[in-house]
């Protein structure tokens, strides 16, 4: 009979966890922050115009409002990719934490609006006497900044609560996430809820006393958006690489199994479908002043819709896929909707139609299978 283990032997034996990022991944990380927060503004804050190397002030509008459905994609990455749960809603989180923010600014414009009274416009005209309870706190930034992230914390906790423990799954969840965000749609719309109704918000002026309209606040937001890009993609990383993360996986891949294993599913897939709401209320608090303006369309089913696309261009469970996808779509989307903007729904629906029976591991699996095959033809070449 073998002696028995020490405890230093039984420690060798545990699987060492895999790193956030490779050495190579955390160089193309440190790249990326070098090339958002340094050769970006002296770009378009130094180069003149004119110049080859100069960033123009509406292609930092565009990456700007690209990174935040980076961000977006990515969250439907986390519930979709790694835990099975497909949302068509999210839209809703995405425009919570917009609205947030929209009503901050309303509240910066102060005196300078067209009826020159400390309510938002929209008020006057509608002979609103007094701001709703709801705006109570929209005058603090602090306030505001917290609110971003409760709000649809919140509401996505208390529908997950009761979605998930009812067990409901596939398809059926599905259509339940877009039918809230159809009702909140309808609500929003609604000129008696306080919220702009549909014009929503827009003729910002400033954020915390700093005018919006100059390009340094620009440059500023685009900084803000892609760093916390970056470390929302980090942060996937490290959760998706941890037990917690292996868990979602075993959630999406046989969840009646990891039931039999004695795991409750239900505080996972709540805590993750939480932690994906909140990512998508940070992106629509950081899209709205770099656009202009928040309105109920965005809540409605397509653009929902078209969060599931990006990670499926890319290729879902890969986080570096969506990121991808949603800079490939929305760039297309930017050139086809001035030199064709006929043709281009059909075109997306031609692209989701094709990546679904030829890409299904979107162009991150495509990308992967073609180095794949170039160093088993380097192997097999090789003496």
């Amino acid at each position: 009979m073998s002696a028995p283990h020490s405890i230093s032997d039984l420690a060798h034996d545990l699987p060492v966890p895999a790193p956030v990022l490779t050495r190579r991944g955390w160089s193309v990380f440190w790249m990326a922050v070098v090339a958002i927060a340094v050769l970006a503004p002296l770009a378009n804050l130094v180069i003149p115009e004119g110049q080859p190397l100069h960033l123009s002030g509406y292609m930092v509008g565009l990456l700007g409002k690209i990174m935040c459905y980076a961000i977006c994609a990515l969250a439907i990455d986390l519930i979709w990719g790694y835990t099975g749960i497909l949302s068509l809603g999210h839209g809703l989180f995405f425009a919570l934490g917009g609205y947030v923010m929209g009503m901050y600014l309303m509240r910066q414009i102060g005196l300078d609006g067209n009826y020159k009274s400390p309510l938002p416009d929209f008020m006057i005209f509608l002979d609103w006497k007094e701001l709703p309870w709801h705006w109570a706190l929209s005058d603090s930034l602090p306030a505001t900044l917290a609110l971003i992230v409760l709000v649809p914390a919140v509401v996505a906790y208390i529908f997950g609560y009761f979605a998930f423990r009812s067990r409901i799954k596939g398809v059926y969840f599905s259509i339940i996430t877009q039918a809230l965000t159809f009702a909140a749609l309808l609500l929003f719309f609604r000129n008696e809820t306080g919220l702009g109704g549909n014009n929503g918000f827009t003729d910002f002026k400033r954020i915390a006393d700093i005018p919006l309209a100059t390009a340094g606040m620009r440059m500023l937001l685009f900084v803000l958006t892609g760093t916390v890009l970056l470390a929302c993609y980090v942060g996937a990383r490290w959760l998706v690489r941890s037990k917690f993360g292996r868990v979602l996986q075993a959630v999406r891949d046989s969840e009646s199994r990891l039931m039999f294993c004695g795991y409750n599913p239900l505080p996972y897939k709540l805590a993750i479908w939480t932690v994906s709401a909140v990512m998508c209320g940070i992106a629509g608090a950081l899209y709205v002043p770099q656009v202009g303006i928040i309105n109920p369309s965005e809540l409605s089913t397509a653009n929902s819709i078209e969060m599931v696309i990006w990670a499926a261009v890319g290729g879902r469970a890969t986080l570096i896929g969506p990121i991808i996808g949603a800079f490939i779509v929305n760039g297309a989307k930017s050139w086809l909707t001035v030199a064709f903007p006929e043709f281009w729904l059909y075109v997306l629906g031609a692209l989701f139609i094709g990546v679904t029976l030829y890409l299904p591991h979107g162009v991150v699996g495509l990308w992967r299978q073609m180095m794949a095959k170039l160093a088993a033809g380097r192997s097999g070449g090789a003496p």
